[in-house]
């Protein structure tokens, strides 16, 4: 069986990747307007919503900011009238992703498929086809950031790396997904790549580095922390070239501690199921967007725009990669600020400071002193084991955890009850001792400035 692979497809769009290089912000314009203007052709076309949603509208790409925003609740409610192709019926995806065995496996022959962490509170489904993902492997593998080391010009594809991720493996998310492609494209590099859970203990984990003796690690900020911590131990002794960070906020003073710890270069990115290749640090150490492939309008808390230089409360997003499910002006809770000053580095691409994911690390007492509750793999067990998705998890004190939800009555407490349990389960499969897990039904989840619900809050956060 193939996967979701067109070298024509990805040869053609890393050179139109190469030329922009060195353009100017017109030129960056250009392409990104014709490439609009042919999400837009083809979502009248193919999809029922939008052709809904478009139909008193000029056929221009300058009318973008007349179209109405769209949530994923809305989307994933009106599935088989979103996506163009109407082969891909929701139920069936579902169960396609269900199934492990199928992580980076080609659904339909055709389409890769993964599916959201549910932070929005809705999870959602997403498929790429070989067009989508040769521009997410262009933009991934022409604008990470270069690197002045002799000994990466002579890889620069990262072929003779051993590269580890530290991340959510039980389900078909968007990173495990993609090793798991690139495991099955390059069978042969197979071996120097593996995917490492985040669930596991510590203990476990670091055990497992060790002996994979990775020299690329790619993992979220908190991760990356906590694996620093076990370095400063003594515990973890990896000798890591770079180390890749995305999926949350990274702070200097982490980024910093990290670099010390591990003895490596971070490198952050921005990216979400929704388009995974949003955005990659430059040699300055600033993230660019790549606006050649997606328009990313900064809003306030009624999707007014937010000017240049000043934080937004979240963004719509329009991937102009993606025709089988379009997403046009597409409501996403980051918090960023877009900045009008070219950067240092020559780049045509806008400068971002991106406020992502803000939760915390919650320190348990655990049988030989502290145990580090990763916030992703609280999430995760929640989510996956649970099918809890909106919530907070707030810690109490170093026994004890405070699960708020908005369900109320008999489904809240089954859902009380069914998450007290997967909690507890977990946090004594980390070396926690026995931990109590109380509950706040009823309860409207408080979300941030960023619009994302703070899921996870240590003690005094």
């Amino acid at each position: 069986m193939g996967t979701v692979f067109d070298p024509f497809l990805l040869a053609t769009t890393t050179a139109e990747v190469l030329s922009l290089a060195h353009a100017n912000e017109a030129a960056v314009a250009r392409w990104q307007q014709g490439r609009l203007r042919k999400l837009l052709a083809a979502a009248r076309s193919g999809s029922a919503l939008y052709r809904e949603r478009l139909a008193h509208l000029p056929d221009d790409p300058h009318a973008l900011s007349q179209i109405a925003p769209v949530g994923r609740d809305e989307l994933m409610g009106r599935f088989s009238q979103w996506v163009t192709d109407p082969r891909l019926v929701l139920s069936e995806l579902q169960d396609f992703s269900a199934d492990p065995d199928w992580v980076g496996k080609p659904y339909l022959g055709r389409y890769l498929v993964w599916e959201s962490s549910g932070t929005s509170g809705v999870p959602g489904i997403f498929v790429q086809d070989a067009r989508a993902m040769a521009v997410y492997d262009a933009l991934e593998a022409v604008r990470r950031c270069p690197d002045q080391r002799t000994w990466r010009w002579f890889d620069p594809l990262y072929l003779c790396e051993r590269i580890a991720f530290v991340g959510a493996t039980g389900g078909h998310f968007a990173s495990f997904v993609s090793l798991e492609r690139l495991r099955q494209l390059q069978p042969w590099l197979a071996p120097s790549m593996r995917s490492f859970s985040i669930l596991q203990p510590v203990d476990a984990l670091v055990d497992a580095l060790n002996a994979f003796a990775p020299t690329v690690l790619a993992s979220y900020p908190t991760a990356a922390l906590v694996l620093a911590e076990q370095a400063d131990l003594g515990r973890l002794k990896v000798g890591l070239r770079e180390l890749w960070t995305g999926g949350e906020t990274l702070s200097p003073a982490v980024r910093q501690r990290i670099e010390t710890a591990l003895g490596c270069r971070v490198r952050n990115s921005y990216g979400a199921s929704e388009f995974i290749a949003m955005g990659w640090e430059c040699a300055a150490g600033q993230l660019h967007l790549n606006t050649d492939w997606l328009v990313l309008e900064p809003v306030d808390e009624h999707n007014r725009p937010v000017p240049p230089g000043q934080p937004s409360c979240g963004v719509l997003l329009t991937n102009l990669a993606n025709t089988v499910q379009p997403l046009i002006r597409y409501t996403m809770g980051d918090q960023v600020t877009v900045h009008a000053e070219r950067c240092s580095c020559g780049s045509p691409f806008p400068v971002v400071d991106v406020q992502g994911r803000r939760d915390d690390i919650v320190r348990m007492r655990g049988l030989t002193g502290e145990v580090a509750l990763l916030p992703l793999a609280l999430s995760t067990v929640l989510e996956e084991q649970a099918g809890i998705f909106d919530f907070q998890l707030r810690q109490r004190d170093d026994r004890t955890l405070v699960l708020r939800l908005p369900l109320a009555g008999n489904e809240g407490r089954a859902a009380l009850k069914c998450g007290r349990a997967v909690l507890q389960s977990f946090a004594v499969a980390q070396g926690a001792l026995p931990i109590r897990v109380l509950g706040e039904l009823g309860q409207a989840v408080p979300h941030g400035r960023s619009g994302k619900a703070c899921r996870i809050v240590a003690k005094g956060g």
